[in-house]
């Protein structure tokens, strides 16, 4: 089997010199690409590159679009990886028979310091381009205009219809200088599973200054899985403008398998920054390229427009036989206790703490005396139930926490075991509704306990490195190692400066401090026992209300 850095690539596209209407194609663009067969040289990226130069300036409604949509004098490049040593490092590329450098049209930005590692460029021939119906389909039941998405691609806006639309095309150069058919194993996404760790081998900024940036790992987990056969996978791996079209992987016995195509790497939401990366399955990326053909052959013309002198025989999707975890079968657990809580058009999470019992945020509650509680006990059954608040703190507390109280038991739900420390540094996560609340259940989202604060030699802060976003307020933090409750989710940091929040800087209540107010509650069933947290303390409000101390003229980014 392949490795991940061996068979990723950066794809550019730009108009030969003299076309005359470069200034209308805004020049050349660049994005990560991925090598789907050796042997015939076929590579597959994401079409947005492709977009400036077509001839009706934007994509379409069509099936697919062939090269006489687009641009006659549009060129194509891919460059190509330098081989991997045994021991992890990259050397000099294999003896094949392309250029040692771009074209000048194409040429790809290096920093004044010098630094150019022998690569091969190859150029490259457009055979189609298409949309991923699945994929299209699942995204219009995730996003919606007024929610205020905006997509980067190429450091250029991205309208939504974009996203889904893929191209494939043909180095032969790249096919010349090949050993063999070797291709990447890939795994159906329809077995992929919320919590699995994801890895990601793509070029951030693409052509910019590849001898530092060409084909970089990053680190991440399924999120959340979305539509028909899993088409959308979202990951918390973090991955930057230029990595689209590149793969993402899921590393089974030390080898890598492929699982999709990085659609978006960035996102934002009513001007908030999503930490999230907006994936493709691979297996719907198939199934709409086979389609493609299938219609091409009913018609005669199957290869009318790609010089292969058969039909194209794309690797399969392993239905691989995936491994369960101990975590898997807990964080299965934990989902059964996250709850979305909805009031007056708002919605946040929760988490049960007892069978009758939501522990939340005030602020996701507002003034609401009644809220609408739903929770998924398992990937198959959905519970509605209502809810009064039972108590809440005031405005001026240094904590914002409220408890929902249910209308009836929840019956056969297993309440988590809350924590009694913390240990910086130690795997966590995040479970919530955050981002797209009802629409694909419980996202969660991975990443360390990054500092503990405290007050009076007790824990009264704590911060993660997990994604957090709009939505999941009140959500849990649980310890990845035996799904212990650490706390709730208060809020993130917002930049003032920027306008900006960042999702991976947030703050969260430690479960100790209510633990003992939850139990007391249990005994004496008398709300009043929590008017504790109303209690107001200096020292708290400095860590949890900072903007209350700064004067006037001072002023903070934050």
């Amino acid at each position: 089997m392949i490795s991940p850095e061996s068979c990723s690539c950066i794809v550019s596209a730009g108009l030969r010199s003299g076309a005359g209407a470069a200034g209308d194609c805004d020049g050349a663009r660049s994005c990560s690409g991925l090598l789907l067969d050796r042997q015939r040289g076929l590579v597959l990226c994401h079409a947005h590159i492709l977009s400036p130069f077509l001839r009706q300036r934007q994509l379409s409604l069509q099936p697919f679009l062939l090269p006489g949509a687009f641009h006659r004098d549009l060129q194509i490049q891919v460059q190509f990886p330098a081989r991997t040593s045994p021991g992890g490092g990259r050397t000099e590329p294999p003896s094949e028979p392309v250029s040692e450098s771009p074209s000048p049209d194409l040429n790809p930005e290096v920093p004044a310091s010098g630094l150019v590692r022998s690569q091969g460029y190859g150029p490259a021939i457009f055979l189609v381009a298409f949309p991923c119906p699945e994929f299209r389909e699942a995204l219009r039941s995730l996003y919606h205009e007024a929610d205020q998405w905006h997509f980067s691609l190429d450091d250029q806006e991205a309208a939504l219809e974009d996203l889904a639309w893929f191209s494939l095309l043909r180095c032969p150069s790249w096919a010349r200088g090949s050993q063999g058919g070797e291709s990447p194993q890939c795994v159906s996404s329809e077995l992929l599973r919320k919590g699995q760790t994801l890895f990601s081998c793509a070029s951030p900024f693409a052509s910019f200054w590849s001898e530092v940036f060409m084909n970089t790992f990053s680190k991440g987990i399924v999120s959340n899985l979305v539509g028909e056969h899993n088409a959308v996978i979202l990951t918390d791996a973090r991955c930057l403008p230029g990595t689209e079209g590149g793969g993402i992987y899921l590393k089974l016995h030390g080898l890598y398998y492929l699982a999709g195509l990085i659609a978006a790497p960035l996102c934002w939401k009513a001007h908030e920054w999503v930490g999230l990366t907006l994936v493709c399955s691979i297996t719907c990326i198939f199934e709409a390229i086979r389609r493609i053909w299938n219609a091409l052959d009913k018609n005669g013309n199957s290869v009318s427009f790609c010089p292969l002198s058969s039909p194209l025989p794309l690797p399969l999707p392993l239905p691989l036989p995936l491994p369960s975890s101990r975590w898997q079968g807990v964080l299965t657990q934990l989902f059964g206790v996250v709850a979305l809580l909805e009031s007056d058009r708002v919605w946040g999470s929760g988490v049960v703490v007892s069978p009758r019992l939501i522990l939340t945020c005030r602020h996701v509650l507002g003034r609401a005396s009644a809220v609408e509680v739903k929770i998924q006990p398992d990937s198959g059954s959905r519970l509605a139930l209502k809810g009064r608040v039972l108590f809440a703190t005031k405005d001026n507390s240094a904590y914002d926490v409220a408890l929902v109280e249910l209308e009836k038991d929840l019956l056969y739900v297993e309440i988590p075991v809350a924590a009694s420390v913390f240990n910086t540094g130690e795997d966590v996560c995040v479970i919530a509704y955050g981002v797209f609340g009802e629409s694909c259940g419980p996202s969660v989202t991975a990443g360390v306990l990054s500092a503990v604060i405290t007050v009076d030699q007790q824990p009264a802060m704590l911060q993660t490195t997990c994604t957090v976003h709009a939505g999941t307020s009140g959500g849990p933090v649980f310890r990845t190692s035996s799904g212990e409750l650490l706390g709730i989710v208060s809020n993130n940091v917002r930049n003032n400066n920027a306008g900006a929040c960042y999702p991976h800087l947030n703050f969260s209540l430690p479960i100790t401090i209510l633990q003992p107010l939850l139990s007391r509650y249990k005994q004496t069933r008398d709300a009043a026992v929590f008017e504790d947290l109303n209690q107001v303390n200096d020292r708290l409000c400095a860590v949890w209300r900072p903007q209350d101390s700064f004067s006037i003229t001072q002023k903070s980014k934050l």
